[in-house]
């Protein structure tokens, strides 16, 4: 694929509301998600999991949940994005394994992991680097932990993985309808989602309607948002 194609894919990719009946088979979204888990990630943890939800009870009670969004209940597949607070201690020690990193390659890898993510006995070390970051970013730069900020950071994450997933949904000639308004807390009770994972988004995914038309997309102009080396 070049730019251009790219470009086309980019431009091609909708929000819809309206879905065909056919069901995705289950090979087709496991190759989507494996495109999901493909994007960026820092530190590589890859923290971000994907609950696939078909069951068509499941999703009625979604649709409460999801602000009687109707694409909730008419697409066939919705998958919900989710984000593991818990992320270092359940995934470091796998990533450190498959990246075949040096002796001291490991050792400067855990260290930059502890900077980033450590939070000290009974959170003692988060204290002192919520209380401490402001007044030494007046000294030297530093960048918002994610100790600190753990859902800012699994959010950039997720959301990275889901619009790996959109476009590669579009690429495979089927369409999307990425959720952002819902109760978080019921939407977690609903799927036996643990209270350690944060929900950034839910993505609804299906077929297009046949002889629908387009629906229109627009854009600002891009002068009006690029700004080349200063604000």
């Amino acid at each position: 694929m070049n730019l251009k194609e790219f470009h086309n894919l980019a431009l091609s990719r909708r929000a819809v509301r309206r879905f065909g009946p056919e069901p995705v088979p289950r090979e087709l979204l496991l190759e989507l998600l494996d495109c999901a888990r493909w994007a960026p990630s820092g530190f590589n943890l890859q923290p971000t999991h994907y609950v696939i939800v078909q069951d068509p009870n499941l999703k009625e009670k979604l649709l409460k949940a999801c602000m009687q969004q109707r694409q909730v209940v008419d697409a066939p597949t919705v998958i919900v994005f989710t984000g593991d607070r818990q992320v270092v201690k359940n995934n470091l020690e796998n990533v450190i394994e498959e990246s075949h990193f040096t002796e001291a390659g490991e050792a400067r890898f855990r260290r930059y992991v502890h900077l980033n993510f450590g939070n000290g006995l009974f959170g003692i070390e988060w204290l002192v680097k919520f209380i401490a970051t402001p007044f030494l970013r007046l000294f030297t730069p530093m960048p918002t932990l994610p100790a600190v900020h753990k859902r800012y950071w699994l959010g950039k994450q997720v959301m990275l993985s889901a619009m790996n997933f959109m476009l590669a949904a579009e690429a495979a000639k089927l369409v999307t309808s990425p959720i952002e308004g819902f109760d978080e807390w019921r939407v977690r009770r609903i799927l036996g989602i643990p209270l350690t994972q944060i929900v950034p988004i839910i993505i609804a995914v299906g077929h297009p309607v046949a002889h629908d038309l387009p629906l229109s997309k627009c854009r600002l102009p891009l002068e009006d948002s690029v700004h080349f080396n200063r604000w």
